[in-house]
C-alpha cells in the first residue's frame, strides 16, 4: 500500500482527477443474469484484508486525515434540529481541533461533504456557503423505500432545488428479491434523470438483499440506470457495510468499468466508526481500483461517530496521550 506524507492528504491540496459522469447504459439481462458471486472466496479474500495492510506513525496519520476527507459526515436522526444540523456543519467545516491539524500540517482539512434529510438541506446549505463542501440529501423515501415513485421523484426534484449537490436514494429491495431487473432499471433511471446535475448515489441496502450475488446484480443493474455512486446501506438496517459486500460491489465497478469507460463512485455506510476499519476500507479501494477512487468524488464514508475516533487517534499521534471522547465533540 502506497503511503501518503501528511501535508499531501486534504482535499484541498489534491488535484481532482477529471473523468466523465456516468451516462448509464441500456439494460443489459444477459450480462446480468451471468454475475455470479462466489461466496466462500470473497469470504477468505476479505478475511485477509485487517492483517495484510498495517500503517504506522506519521504515515497512519496521513492516511486517517485522508479518511476524514472522505467522510459524508452524517446526522439522520428523528429528533435532529436546525441547531444540531448546523453544529454538525460547523464540524465539517473544522473537523479536528484546530491545535491538532496545525501541528499535523493539516490546516484547511474538511469532510467530503454534510449528509441530511431534505427538511435540514436549506439549513445545511446555509451554513456551508462558502466552504466548498456539498450538501447531500437523503431521499425517495429513506429508508424503505416505499413511497410511490412520483412521491420520490417530487423529493429528489425539491432536494436539488433547495441546494443539495448529491442526492442518495434507496432502491425499491422488492424488485431484487423477485429478479425484476428492469423495474429497478427503471426507477432508477428515472430518479438519475430527477436529479439533474446532482451526483446521485444509489443505496443497495445489502443486508435486506439476501446474497452476495443479488448484491452483485443489483450494483451493475443501478450503474447501468447511470447511479454516479453505489452504497452498501442506510444504516437502519440490521446489518449494514461489510467487507464481503464492499468486495463484491467495488469489483462490480471493475467491471462496469471495463465494459464501459465510466467511473463510479463507493459509499460504505453503517457500521464503520473505528479509525482501524477506516483504514482497513482504504485498503480495500486501493487494492481493487487504484488512487482513483481514494478521491471524494468516487469514494466516500457514511459516518457520524467515525469522525471522533479518528481525532483521538490523531492526538494521540500529536501528544502520546488517548483522550476522552468529550474532547472530539460533533459540535
Amino acid at each position: 500500500m502506497q503511503t501518503l506524507a501528511p501535508a499531501q492528504t486534504a482535499a484541498h491540496q489534491l488535484p481532482q482527477i477529471a473523468h466523465p459522469r456516468n451516462a448509464g447504459m441500456p439494460l443489459d439481462l444477459d450480462w446480468v443474469a451471468a454475475v455470479q458471486a462466489n461466496t466462500s472466496a470473497i469470504e477468505r479474500r476479505t478475511a485477509t484484508l485487517p492483517g495484510r495492510r498495517s500503517v504506522k506513525k506519521d504515515h497512519q496519520a496521513a492516511w486517517l486525515c485522508k479518511a476524514i476527507s472522505l467522510i459524508d459526515l452524517t446526522t439522520l436522526s428523528g429528533d435532529d434540529t436546525w441547531g444540531r444540523v448546523e453544529r454538525l456543519c460547523a464540524k465539517a467545516r473544522q473537523p479536528v481541533r484546530p491545535d491538532l491539524l496545525a501541528a499535523l500540517g493539516m490546516e484547511g482539512l474538511t469532510t467530503g461533504a454534510v449528509c441530511v434529510y431534505h427538511e435540514m438541506v436549506e439549513t445545511a446549505v446555509r451554513a456551508l456557503e462558502g466552504s466548498g463542501i456539498p450538501v447531500a440529501a437523503v431521499s425517495t423515501g429513506f429508508p424503505a423505500g416505499l413511497s410511490p415513485l412520483r412521491t420520490r421523484l417530487m423529493e429528489i426534484t425539491d432536494s436539488v432545488a433547495a441546494g443539495a449537490r448529491e442526492i442518495d436514494i434507496v432502491i425499491s429491495r422488492r424488485h431484487v428479491l423477485t429478479g425484476d431487473w428492469q423495474a429497478l432499471y427503471d426507477e432508477t433511471r428515472a430518479m438519475r434523470a430527477a436529479c439533474g446535475e446532482a451526483h446521485m448515489k444509489a443505496i443497495l441496502a445489502t443486508g435486506e438483499l439476501g446474497t452476495l450475488r443479488n448484491v452483485a446484480r443489483a450494483s451493475l443493474v443501478c450503474m447501468m440506470a447511470g447511479a454516479d455512486f453505489i452504497k452498501t446501506s442506510t444504516g437502519k438496517e440490521g446489518v449494514n457495510a461489510t467487507l464481503p459486500v464492499s468486495l463484491v460491489m467495488i469489483r462490480a465497478i471493475r467491471d462496469y468499468e471495463a465494459r464501459t469507460g465510466f467511473k463510479v463512485g463507493y459509499k460504505p455506510a453503517g457500521g464503520i466508526s473505528k479509525a482501524k476499519d477506516a483504514l482497513v476500507y482504504l485498503s480495500l479501494m486501493k487494492d481493487e481500483l487504484g488512487h482513483p477512487w481514494l478521491q471524494p468524488d468516487l469514494f466516500r464514508f457514511g459516518a457520524s461517530s467515525l469522525l471522533g475516533d479518528i481525532e483521538r487517534q490523531l492526538e494521540h499521534h500529536v501528544t502520546g496521550r488517548y483522550s476522552a471522547a468529550n474532547r472530539h465533540a460533533m459540535g
